[in-house]
């Protein structure tokens, strides 16, 4: 895969421009289009497609995915004019992860998880983003079936960011989350565009995806002891 596709922006794609940021061919959108597998309307008798329905689209790709797809949508989102990897070494502060996260309640998670992300400097307005995350929550909880929740607002909160930073917290017990089963082990994804949000979960979703990363990360007994079990799985991606 190489670093040609746009920046996703807010405005439309149409069949090309959708076929060059997905690095396929304008024939296979148009047919998974026609077979309803893209979001997608006619105007004017063309194929136009939102990227705000694209980026969702994409999300539900990512949660659904294994992991050679997971490399896949990492490649499709890369950007030109940056470096091919997206280091989370560089996005999740030791002051950003907290072991335990004493919070008891959906509410206050979120909270404490946003306050926890403001300490890297890079979150300006805290509140903010607390409700742009329970904004999302109410929309559609972000809980996963292993007992992790992937926190993130619906849209990028660019205004508010530095640039993008990612908290983790583990609570002692499971809570309801609205997940299947109880959650324990919350992410805070605060992405400043679309493309960077979902390479953050792509990225995140392997490393929770690899056998020992959440035994690990629920057996840590210090935030520095759980930030190095990602940086560790982060780093046998890599290999």
């Amino acid at each position: 895969m190489g670093n040609t596709a746009p920046v996703m922006q807010r405005s439309d794609f149409d069949v090309e421009s959708l076929a060059a940021y997905l690095h396929i061919t304008p024939a296979q959108v148009t047919r998974m289009v026609e077979r309803g597998k893209l979001p997608g309307r006619k105007v004017g008798g063309k194929w136009r497609f939102s990227a705000a329905e694209i980026h969702h689209w994409l999300e539900d790709r990512i949660g659904a995915s294994d992991e050679e797809e997971l490399v896949h949508v990492e490649k499709i989102l890369d950007r030109p004019g940056t470096d091919d990897e997206l280091r989370l070494a560089e996005l999740i502060l030791p002051e950003t992860v907290a072991v335990p996260l004493l919070a008891r309640t959906r509410s206050s998670v979120i909270t404490t998880m946003c306050d926890l992300a403001a300490q890297s400097g890079w979150l300006w307005d805290p509140q903010k983003m607390a409700e742009a995350i329970k904004a999302r929550e109410s929309l559609h909880p972000t809980a996963l079936d292993n007992g992790v929740a992937l926190l993130h607002p619906r849209r990028p909160q660019s205004p508010i960011l530095a640039q993008a930073v990612v908290a983790l917290g583990i609570t002692p017990h499971g809570l309801p989350f609205g997940g299947p089963v109880p959650t324990d082990v919350f992410f805070l994804l605060a992405a400043t565009s679309d493309a960077e949000h979902l390479r953050l979960l792509a990225r995140i979703s392997r490393i929770i995806g690899l056998p020992e990363t959440l035994p690990r990360l629920r057996a840590a007994e210090s935030a520095s002891e759980a930030r190095d079990v990602i940086l560790e799985a982060e780093a046998e991606l890599e290999e």
